[in-house]
């Protein structure tokens, strides 16, 4: 068997398998997970925590596929909690699905399989660490945590409660990204040496004034573990549901929502799932007036330790090459959500096998697959928790305006306090790491 026949074979509809292509391309199987629990034999039964934007599509996901069911939703929003409960129940029959204000509570249920989470970035592992700690799967969107330590408490609780996570890097199951990658680490560019991920440019401005808190909104209980800040408009809801992504109590902005995505693939390109850069310099722009204090635009450059750079940058390095630009010494190929493009064009006829379904349920059918199998899903713990760790790295770097050297096995800088200690956030009592 050549390399091409073994590598297509290793590409399957389960999604393209991590391990590095050298010159001969091992024969990949999905890694089965260490003490996983009996697949169930009935139809997956589902919660969801957080119903707002994104999260109502989760729910409406569960409720329409065959293989799932929704019976529980989660949120601190009455309005969005009946809203995701009535479409449950349109769904799927009146009285389907229960509502929970608590998400303590929901987790307590022991018919419940798995959860999907669609919180603001800093509920993500609060929300997760509970859920696997009371034996569900989780389905959780990116970015994986709002630091590299909580980001780290998730993998190791993974590994020891022997649950299957899917992080919400859909692009992992788009076939263009899958193509544009099997093109990088197939050897068709030669040797790789750079891989650009292009975000967009992050918002600015955000009304400062104190405001009445929206009485459908439990203000205290969405604050939870982050600084207690008078409410201001929009604070949770704004932009239409994306203002909170741009203020630093709550997320990294843009660098690690959108980086989640495209650092994630230009990793995955790159071979490097499974190894950290080994420095970062980065440096970027800030609004001057408004509450949304994230940078707004910014270039970060990762290397490595065998020379590959990974550069992260909004709309200026990639010429307008869409998300995720893989370079190498005999060609280039470039992705985004619906389209790819290569130099020489010849590359473009050549595929690596069987892709993923049309996107986006193939990804939220992976994770329901992953459970029966007892298999690692597309997007597993260690490679979103990677990409994310790079995307926290750049924003620290901007906050610093200095380089910083990366030790990435013990995750930590190098001969570095000063940088060290914004590695983790304090959490607001009661919420802590361990609760």
């Amino acid at each position: 068997m050549s390399a091409d026949q073994r590598f297509s074979k290793s590409f399957n509809r389960r999604g393209f398998l991590r391990g590095t292509l050298a010159t001969a391309i091992p024969l990949a199987m999905p890694k089965l997970l260490h003490g996983a629990a009996p697949a169930p034999t009935h139809r997956l039964r589902l919660g969801v925590i957080g119903t707002g934007g994104q999260g109502s599509g989760h729910a409406r996901t569960w409720a329409g596929l065959p293989e799932s069911r929704l019976v529980a939703v989660c949120d601190v929003n009455r309005q969005n909690l009946e809203r995701a409960r009535a479409d449950a129940d349109a769904a799927q029959g009146k009285g389907s699905c229960s509502a929970y204000h608590d998400f303590r509570e929901m987790l307590a249920r022991d018919d419940i399989d798995a959860v999907s989470i669609a919180t603001p970035d800093h509920w993500h592992a609060l929300t997760a660490l509970a859920a696997i700690r009371a034996g569900k799967h989780v389905y959780l969107e990116k970015p994986v945590a709002y630091s590299v330590a909580e980001g780290r408490a998730l993998v190791e609780a993974v590994r020891r409660h022997g649950v299957v996570l899917q992080n919400g890097t859909q692009q992992r199951s788009i076939s263009t990204f899958q193509r544009a990658t099997w093109l990088a680490r197939s050897g068709r560019l030669g040797t790789v040496h750079t891989a650009i991920a292009s975000s967009p440019y992050g918002l600015q401005g955000g009304d400062p004034n104190p405001a009445a808190i929206p009485p459908e909104i439990d203000y205290d209980f969405w604050l939870g573990p982050a600084p207690w800040k008078p409410y201001t408009p929009g604070r949770c809801k704004g932009h239409g549901g994306v203002g909170w992504y741009h203020i630093r109590d709550y997320s990294g902005g843009w660098i690690t929502a959108w980086g989640s995505h495209h650092v994630d693939c230009a990793q995955w390109a790159l071979g490097k799932d499974h190894e950290a850069p080994v420095s970062v310099e980065a440096h970027g722009e800030f609004a001057r007036h408004g509450v949304y204090d994230t940078c707004y635009k910014w270039r970060a450059e990762f290397r490595y330790a065998d020379g590959k750079q990974l550069i992260f940058a909004t709309p200026t390095e990639a010429d307008g090459k869409m998300n995720v630009l893989i370079q190498g010494d005999q060609g280039w190929v470039c992705a985004d959500r619906g389209n790819i493009d290569a130099h020489p064009k010849s590359l473009l006829a050549e595929r690596p096998g069987p892709l993923a379904d049309p996107w986006p349920n193939h990804h939220y059918q992976d994770f329901l697959h992953a459970i029966r199998e007892g298999r690692e899903a597309a997007a597993p713990i260690e490679g979103a928790h990677l990409s994310t760790t790079l995307c926290h790295l750049a924003n620290i770097a901007i906050v610093l305006g200095r380089p910083l050297r990366w030790e990435g096995t013990h995750e930590r800088f190098i001969n570095d306090p000063v940088a060290d200690r914004m590695l983790t956030s304090p959490m607001r009592t009661p919420w802590n790491l361990n609760a």
